[in-house]
């Protein structure tokens, strides 16, 4: 079926088939014609007399039209061998066939019952002839033939079956099949040779274009030694590979050539040596690379050689071709160094890091050592980033590795994890006080100030360590224990070394626990809040509630703030515990007199989080608390973070109607600068101070009355916190505090119990 046409994919793989098929037509067209012609006229001869003319001119004109458009379809396919022959061409040419075939079929059909015996074995030795005809001409385009071999041939068997002739209707019939089946055959044959001969062309195409590229690529050469290894027939593109002329190089060694100044010394490059060993044992070699000397520059050959041999099969000589991969030799090395290598400091990065201790670690089980691992972390790194920009952030970084590289031994590897983060590898720590040594080096080194694009800087570092294999017997574990170290050191404030121990491992899974029950904490309503009067100092009036978060787990119990805030802000879960804080502490206050206020804490991760402003205006909007009754307080670290960010946030939240008190003030990086840029409405001295001052510590003393001249002379209140006894409340109140928080005046108490306060004091007035 794919042979005729009527199979395969006419618009894909067959349809170059079909033009080789279909370009031949019209190489027969005028001879098909012509013996259709004559057949018509011989035909009209034997049945003109016998035959009505309104029968016969129909007849005529009907093969005139068949042999017309066969004529006009077979010119328009004479470049078929050329191009895609489409599925409406294929049919337009199956159509004209089948119209042919149905004009002599009719003839076959009628025209007999006119004409005598003898005309109609006449008639049909005429279209005999046709059918042995288009079997011959149309072997390259069979659909055509059988077409009109078959629809003529069975209007010839019906017309001699109708006529009672059996004997010779089964003869048309074994006549029709012989002369189809030889059709078929002979467009097979044909076939098979047009794909092969397409073959052969196509091959000898790539093969053409093959040797025209490798001709033309300035890359590649031909190159050809004597049984001495002397350089023969010197092609130009070789002698430009060797950056020499011709007659310079022909006769010299190959080995000479290509070795530069190495040749006088015999120190040859491995890869010469084996270049030279090939070629003394005869060899063959492909792809072979080769590290040669072009005069006092060093390039990168692949090679491919194979032994000549003469008539006798003695040895002539090598000949073989040549090409410079010096670049793609240097791309695929820098590939290579930055897969192993940090781009922005040069040192190994965390794959390299990672294989070093894997090495170190199979070296200490092999010879019953200890290795050790260090995780370094910057302190203060962010404060450079946030405040001076990336840019100045990585050359801090490129000099930090500098410092580090320089306090390296044989026996230890430094390199960067990532971020601000840096690792050591020490090979053998087998010298326990070793490990102390690198890190209190790292620590120290530093800490020192650096100079960067005219700023001095000042960043310092933790260190975390975990010793193989006591701490851990895998790299992945000795890395986790020493990060868990690195957490404990950063716990500490900073600066310090700490060594891995199994209860860091404890303290890790708790923390884990701890924060998976948190994340339930808000949907399994375990918060609550506690509030902590704040009172007049003069009057002892209660003018406001600090508001402080609780938790009580059914698993954990009551967990203290002190463990869980710094998990909530670690984790940034602060966030949405922060907006259900605000939402509870404003509609609890509403339930107070109109004239005491609520102070909320926010930490720096709401804080600096966007939309915070408006977190707190729906905040009020939801409870219908007046603005001026809840007051917000933050710490001077927020400001360390992102000065701008957090003086533009606190400035939307005074424009509200709130008021913003700075609490803790004195123990972080206290700036007057604050104080000159925001509306604080309250400072709030913190109980260390206040003890201090109950103590008689003159330091304490001054402090606070400092504060409260300050304070006064900006219009803002000072809160005194941890007053617990009658006599520091004496103190304070004479020293100036305009506000008083503490136990003396009262614990954090639940709301139904600050509420109560209120209820009690309005029955002594009553009273």
């Amino acid at each position: 079926m794919a042979l005729l046409g009527l199979g395969g994919d006419v618009e894909e793989s067959w349809a170059r088939l079909r033009g080789l098929q279909l370009s031949r037509l019209a190489e027969s067209t005028i001879g098909r014609i012509t013996a259709n012609a004559m057949a018509a006229m011989v035909v009209l001869g034997l049945f003109y007399p016998t035959v009505p003319i309104y029968l016969l001119i129909p007849w005529v004109a009907g093969l005139s039209y068949a042999l017309f458009r066969t004529m006009q379809i077979e010119r328009e396919l004479g470049d078929a061998e050329r191009r895609v022959v489409s599925k409406r061409e294929f049919r337009r040419y199956a159509d004209s066939s089948a119209i042919t075939a149905a004009v002599w079929a009719l003839a076959m059909l009628v025209l007999p019952a006119y004409g005598s015996w003898t005309d109609h074995l006449a008639l049909w030795a005429i279209v005999a002839m046709l059918m042995a005809g288009g079997a011959l001409w149309l072997t390259t385009a069979p659909l055509g033939s059988v077409m009109f071999t078959l629809g003529v041939g069975l209007a010839a068997i019906a017309s001699f079956a109708f006529a009672g002739s059996y004997d010779i209707a089964v003869v048309v019939a074994a006549f029709i099949v012989i002369t189809a089946a030889g059709t078929l055959r002979a467009a097979r044959t044909y076939l098979a040779a047009c794909i092969a001969e397409a073959g052969v062309a196509e091959k000898s195409e790539v093969v053409s274009l093959l040797l025209r590229e490798f001709e033309e690529s300035e890359a590649d050469w031909l190159w050809e030694v004597d049984t001495a290894r002397r350089v023969r027939s010197v092609s130009p593109r070789f002698a430009f590979a060797l950056a020499r002329d011709v007659e310079d190089i022909d006769g010299k060694p190959f080995l000479q050539l290509i070795s530069g100044e190495t040749w006088e010394t015999g120190q040859f490059p491995p890869s010469l040596h084996d270049l030279a060993e090939r070629l003394k044992r005869r060899e063959s070699f492909s792809n072979l690379i080769v590290k040669v000397m072009i005069g006092k520059q060093q390039r990168w050959w692949e090679l491919s050689g194979t032994p000549r041999l003469d008539e006798s099969g003695k040895f002539t000589g090598f000949r073989g071709v040549g090409s410079d991969v010096t670049e793609a030799r240097e791309s695929s090395e820098k590939i290579a160094w930055l897969a192993r290598y940090d781009t922005l400091t040069g040192l190994p990065n965390r794959l390299m890091l990672m294989e070093a201790l894997g090495d170190a670690m199979r070296y200490a089980e092999q010879w019953r050592s200890r290795c050790a691992f260090l995780m370094i972390d910057l302190d203060r790194f962010k404060a450079v980033n946030d405040s001076l920009g990336h840019q100045i952030g990585d050359r801090l970084l490129a000099k930090v590795s500098e410092r580090l590289k320089g306090i390296m031994t044989d026996n230890e590897l430094c390199g960067r994890l990532g971020g601000d983060e840096f690792a050591v590898v020490i090979r053998d720590a087998s010298d326990r006080d070793r490990v102390e040594h690198v890190a209190r080096s790292v620590i120290d080194l530093l800490s020192r100030p650096y100079e960067v694009d005219h700023h001095t800087l000042y960043v310092g570092s933790s260190v975390g360590s975990a010793t193989g294999p006591r701490d851990a017997t895998t790299v992945e574990d000795l890395m986790r224990n020493a990060d868990l170290a690195l957490y404990r050191a950063k716990d500490e404030g900073g600066g310090v070394h700490c060594v891995f121990e199994p209860v860091l491992h404890t303290d890790a899974e708790e923390r884990r626990k701890l924060e998976f029950a948190l994340r339930k904490a808000l949907e399994n309503d375990e918060l609550s809040l506690h509030y902590q009067p704040v009172v007049d100092a003069r009057t002892e009036e209660i003018v406001s509630f600090e508001a402080l978060l609780r938790w009580s787990n059914k698993e954990y119990g009551t967990i203290s703030p002190v463990k869980f805030i710094p998990l909530a802000e670690d984790t940034r879960l602060i966030v949405p515990i922060g907006e259900w804080v605000l939402r509870e502490a404003c509609r609890e206050a509403t339930q107070w007199p109109k004239s005491t206020k609520v102070a909320v804490n926010v930490s720096g991760e709401q804080l600096l989080a966007p939309h915070f402003a408006n977190t707190v205006l729906s905040a009020l909007a939801g409870s219908g608390l007046e603005p001026w009754r809840l007051e917000i307080e933050v710490t001077e670290s927020i400001f360390l973070r992102d000065d701008v960010t957090a003086r533009a946030t606190l400035e939307k939240i005074i424009s509200l109607g709130c008021t913003v008190a700075l609490d803790d003030f004195g123990t972080g990086y206290s700036s007057l600068g604050y104080l000159r840029k925001l509306r604080f409405s309250t400072i709030k001295i913190d109980r260390s101070f206040v003890q201090g001052a109950a103590q008689n510590s003159a330091e304490s003393l001054a402090i606070i009355r400092a504060v409260v001249a300050m304070a006064d002379s900006l219009n803002m209140s000072t809160t005194a916190e941890g007053v617990e006894t009658a006599a520091e409340a004496t103190l304070i109140r004479e020293l100036g505090c305009k506000k008083i928080q503490g136990y003396h005046y009262g614990r954090p108490m639940a709301s139904i119990d600050a509420r109560r306060l209120f209820a009690n004091a309005e029955a002594l007035r009553r009273a």
